[in-house]
């Protein structure tokens, strides 16, 4: 008689099934087929010689896509979320004030973050859609007296691209260090972190970069790494300690590495072939890509009647855009049957955008002329053939 009480799953006698989608939504993005065959290697060892080899070209990828020198240069085993809070559980602890700029959902869940940890958090709030003054910045700065200031370049929720110059200057005059999400921004537009005294960076392997979502790239400037490494406590967190990762990634400039996780080795090859790409097309190129794009895609959205949510040309995000909800329909029939009928992602709002806007994501591969008149005409035929309410 068999002692098994949980009977075989049918499902999992079935093959697996996944359709080919255009993801053009706000993430993840479309992976090309040169990193799905780069993932698709053997495995080999979390502590093999060949694999700190493949580490340390992702440091270096991760530097020039950052525009960095920093030595504490590393990849966190996890998505976004998970370099938010390797950044927060390492320079927070327990009873420090610190500033977060909310301008969407991501500054949020960032003082959510330190909340658990016991830090006094305080916050700025723009409007959805809009951005903060360097007057703003400043005044609170020097109210609260933070250790840490948190600010998202590229809110994905409201399509906003922050501006960030000036405002590592102004963090260091009032000796508080500067956090940057770029998750929905690396690589899409232009950040210099070491010119514009950004302290920690971080962000996430599948938007720009089309690799498959579970790594984060993440730095620390000297001057951050000096207030982690001087800490009363132990950070909350033992996966996202900085001291065993400095060590497991080759930055505390130790002769040998200690087992300390067994990282996502294949997510690593995919990983350093998205920097490789990055590489051969140049930074610089791609953010010019993404920007002309962009405008290509703003101007027939604005030529067909549509609105953009981000008023402020400047301010707007070129990789996640944001088109104010066509009044009179339901935004959810409109992303239903673009899904339905041109197998292709465009999302809502989420957080304070949600049921406000539709978001597209034209990132990395994803972001050409062509994807953008697939968007256009699906957007065209939604709108014709979708229940508008006359009321």
């Amino acid at each position: 008689m068999s002692s098994i009480s949980v009977p075989t799953p049918k499902c999992l006698q079935r093959p697996l099934n996944v359709p080919h989608r255009h993801m053009f939504g706000p993430g993840p993005s479309n992976v090309p087929p040169r990193i799905l065959k780069a993932g698709a290697n053997p495995i080999i060892g979390h502590m093999h010689p060949e694999l700190f080899e493949i580490m340390s070209d992702i440091k270096s990828g991760i530097q020039y896509m950052f525009q960095t020198q920093n030595r504490m240069t590393l990849a966190v085993s996890g998505t976004g979320h998970c370099a938010m809070e390797c950044a927060i559980f390492n320079a927070v602890e327990a009873g420090d004030r610190v500033l977060m700029a909310v301008n969407g959902i991501w500054g949020e869940r960032a003082a959510d973050m330190a909340e658990r940890i016991g830090a006094q958090v305080n916050t700025i709030v723009a409007p959805p859609g809009g951005i903060f003054t360097s007057a703003e910045i400043e005044e609170a700065l020097s109210r609260h007296r933070p250790v840490l200031f948190f600010i998202t370049h590229g809110e994905s929720s409201t399509g906003v691209l922050h501006p960030l110059d000036g405002i590592g200057q102004l963090c260091h005059k009032y000796n508080c260090l500067l956090l940057v999400d770029s998750v929905a921004s690396i690589g899409g537009a232009p950040l210099h972190m070491d010119r514009q005294e950004i302290d920690i960076l971080y962000t996430g392997s599948q938007k720009v970069l089309n690799a498959p979502p579970g790594t984060a790239p993440i730095s620390f400037s000297e001057r951050a790494c000096q207030k982690i490494f001087n800490r009363k406590t132990k950070p909350v967190s033992f996966l996202l300690d900085l001291s065993w990762l400095a060590n497991y990634w080759g930055c505390d400039d130790k002769p040998t590495r200690v087992y300390h996780h067994t990282a996502p080795v294949s997510a690593l090859y995919s990983l350093r072939e998205s920097l490789a790409v990055l590489v051969e097309e140049g930074l610089e190129n791609c953010w010019e890509r993404h920007a002309k794009v962009a405008e290509y895609f703003h101007t027939n959205l604005e030529s067909m009647g549509l609105e953009l949510f981000v008023q402020e040309k400047r301010a707007r995000l070129p990789t996640v855009t944001t088109i104010v909800a066509p009044r009179g329909y339901d935004w959810k029939e409109i992303t239903g049957y673009i899904m339905k009928n041109h197998n292709l992602e465009i999302s809502g709002g989420l957080g304070p955008s949600a049921g406000v806007v539709l978001r597209v994501g034209l990132m990395g591969c994803n972001s050409s002329k062509a994807n953008v008149d697939m968007v256009l005409a699906a957007i065209r035929e939604a709108l014709k053939y979708c229940h508008k309410n006359k009321m």
